[in-house]
């Protein structure tokens, strides 16, 4: 589960230049130091926890006061997961953690790391809590949350720990370039804190820690922390955060709830509620997200799901500084709730985001049809730009979109027939299966983009424009279209 947001790189249409081709160098990985954590390996039912190590782990669940009579963490194909004691029915309390054990804002200022860095209010609140759990691991046995850290995954299926011969099979998509945005982010965020604070606090952190290790630490937030768990508010939470995800859950509502227990209600307590029914022996799943893109669920967790609406693909669009028209179309989208940059995300088998045209159109107006940017249409523009404005118009829109589309579909090594034919291989490693899916999902998406605008193209001299709504509505169009002259 994850609450952080990336930072996305989207391919960035201009008007009357056509989009960049995407070139991405994949970073070239220094010499390794000594490693605080020991090497990543693959999740898997065997390799994720050791019996021991699980069997630790629950002693000290039931040590701490969680609730464990109706689920208990168990190796499972996706790695650990909640697996049910009993038959549960929907809407059953399988897990209920005090505070005490949650790895928050407040355990930091309450830890080593809190009094090291002024409590920690001072850092970015995912930071502060990859610094405590960097530091719990550093403590080894003596800490607190040690069973806990032992069943942690070293790495998962993340597009984050891919190698760079594994990214090579997503080269092209937007699934690329964000990923690489975020190691980016994370390794300026670990410089930030290397100085200031880790090689500062050596008494805190005896061991080398690396830009790796703070990567697995951001990693661990991202696929474990539920979603609605955002900023200050940001949590791991042991035990709970085992529960797998699944594409069968499509409840919209959510499978948990921060209540307060014990006398006066003042012990805060996380409560995970199963969404359906579920028989003894059976692994407990909720729904992570509905509204993330296959991209967004590798890049989070490191799986994505055979369904077309998780498919998608983000198209950004932007008012060129050196329009000569720059100021008064950035005024009207500024008036209408949008900016410099629009972002559409665009879903397989969906029509286009509602303002998406009207967007294009705004940002393809020129020559003749600059009239329309004249204060005196200011607050009634995009309406008129809702519908077709001029042929000009309407087929430079046409072609600024097929053309980014062609340019994007030429940067991916493989067609969507390849891709389909490799994907009926056995046997296919996961990480694989996640490029294939998503390359190929975002190649559908664009295919279906420029589909819908070479029809547009198709349909131009069928279309009413702005000057004929015009004359209707000033009664100078008969019923067949005809233009009315009338003698004075």
């Amino acid at each position: 589960m994850a609450t952080l947001q990336p930072q996305h790189h989207h391919l960035l249409l201009r008007h009357r230049a056509p989009p960049p081709r995407l070139r991405l160098r994949l970073p070239t990985r220094p010499p390794r130091p000594h490693r605080l954590l020991p090497p990543a390996r693959a999740v898997s039912a065997a390799a994720a926890a050791s019996t021991a190590a699980l069997e630790d782990f629950r002693r000290w669940l039931s040590s701490q006061g969680a609730v464990e009579g109706k689920a208990f963490p168990a190796a499972v194909p996706e790695g650990l997961g909640l697996v049910a004691a009993r038959d549960l029915p929907r809407g059953e309390v399988v897990a209920e953690v005090p505070k005490k054990l949650w790895m928050d804002a407040d355990a930091v200022a309450a830890s080593d790391i809190g009094r090291a860095c002024g409590g920690g209010g001072g850092l970015r609140p995912w930071v502060a809590i990859a610094l405590l759990l960097l530091r719990e691991v550093a403590r080894g046995a003596d800490s607190p949350w040690a069973p806990y850290l032992a069943i942690l995954p070293r790495q998962t299926d993340s597009t984050i720990f891919w190698s760079e011969e594994e990214l090579l099979e997503i080269q092209g998509t937007q699934l690329l370039s964000t990923t690489v945005g975020v190691k980016e982010y994370v390794q300026s965020e670990f410089e930030s804190v290397e100085a200031e604070i880790i090689n500062a606090n050596k008494d805190l952190f005896p061991g080398t820690i690396t830009s790796d290790d703070f990567l697995w630490a951001f990693g661990i937030l991202r696929s474990r922390v539920f979603p609605e768990l955002r900023g200050d508010k940001l949590a791991l939470i042991p035990f709970a955060d085992l529960v797998n995800h699944s594409p069968t859950i499509t409840s919209e509502g959510s499978s948990w709830e921060i209540k307060g227990k014990g006398l006066f209600g003042r012990e805060a307590m996380f409560s995970l509620r199963t969404p359906v029914d579920v028989k003894s022996g059976e692994q407990i799943y909720i729904q992570y997200d509905l509204d993330k893109s296959n991209a967004e669920l590798a890049l989070d967790y490191g799986f994505i799901e055979s369904n077309s609406s998780r498919d998608s693909y983000t198209v950004t669009l932007e008012i060129s500084e050196s329009d000569p028209f720059y100021g008064d179309k950035l005024d009207i989208a500024e008036l209408n709730g949008l900016g410099e940059t629009a972002y559409f995300d665009i879903v397989l088998d969906e029509p286009l985001p509602s303002q998406m045209l009207t967007y294009l159109r705004l940002l393809c107006i020129g020559g003749t049809d600059a009239f329309i940017l004249e204060a005196l249409f200011r607050n009634s523009v995009w309406g008129h730009l809702e519908l077709p404005l001029s042929p000009d118009n309407e087929e430079s829109i046409c072609q600024v979109m097929r053309d980014a589309c062609k340019s994007a579909l030429d940067a991916y090594q493989t067609t969507i027939q390849e891709d389909e034919k490799i994907s009926q291989r056995e046997n296919l490693p996961p990480r694989l299966k996640i490029a294939i899916g998503v390359r190929a999902g975002e190649k559908k998406v664009l295919q279906q983009i420029d589909d819908i605008f070479k029809q547009r193209e198709e349909e131009l001299d069928g279309l009413e424009y702005y000057q004929e709504r015009r004359l209707k509505d000033l009664g100078l169009v008969g019923d067949n279209g005809e233009i009315i002259f009338w003698e004075t």
